[in-house]
């Protein structure tokens, strides 16, 4: 039995399938939509996954010929509602997400690793995020990797939903 090859975590560039992209990101989001849940992943054109990789690093996984999960690192945002991501210091990832297809294999914990590497390296003291508040289950595995609840945000009407707005420290040990 041959085993699939490890997966491949590297920036977006001109030669990704922006369309499958999207798709993807679509199923991974479709979930949280059965729930009732909008977040801008589960509706978002393909000039909005362009616009949103180009916000930051975009970064691919890709499994073989396949993409399995995708995420976009941001530098502090100085025009940004939210006063953490104008924070300096403060880095924040966004579209994270891992094809339905690929779950239950560790991947978003790869891609996750990887994301607070790449953002330490380029300076960041802290990583931050936003999720749905009704988000239990998500809110859960950010926990588990080092996340603390330290705010909330509302993007509505682009969602439908509060938001949680959770921060780790990426200079208090090796990235979770």
């Amino acid at each position: 039995m041959t085993l699939p090859p490890a997966p491949m975590i590297r920036p977006v560039n001109a030669d990704d399938d922006l369309e499958r992209l999207t798709k993807l990101i679509h199923a991974a989001y479709a979930p949280h939509a059965k729930l009732g849940l909008r977040y801008w992943g589960t509706h978002q054109s393909v000039e909005d996954t362009v616009e949103r990789f180009a916000s930051g690093t975009g970064l691919v996984m890709v499994e073989g010929d396949d993409y399995v999960g995708t995420a976009t690192l941001r530098p502090p945002q100085p025009d940004s509602a939210v006063a953490l991501y104008r924070d300096p210091v403060v880095w924040s990832l966004c579209q994270f997400c891992i094809s339905p297809n690929a779950k239950g294999r560790g991947y978003g914990k790869q891609l996750h690793v990887y994301a607070t590497r790449f953002a330490l390296q380029a300076g960041a003291q802290m990583l931050a995020l936003d999720t749905a508040k009704p988000a239990a289950a998500l809110i859960t595995m950010y926990e588990s990797w080092g996340y603390r609840v330290v705010g909330a945000c509302d993007w509505q009407p682009l969602t439908n939903y509060t938001s949680v707005l959770m921060a780790r420290s990426l200079t208090d040990g090796p990235p979770a």
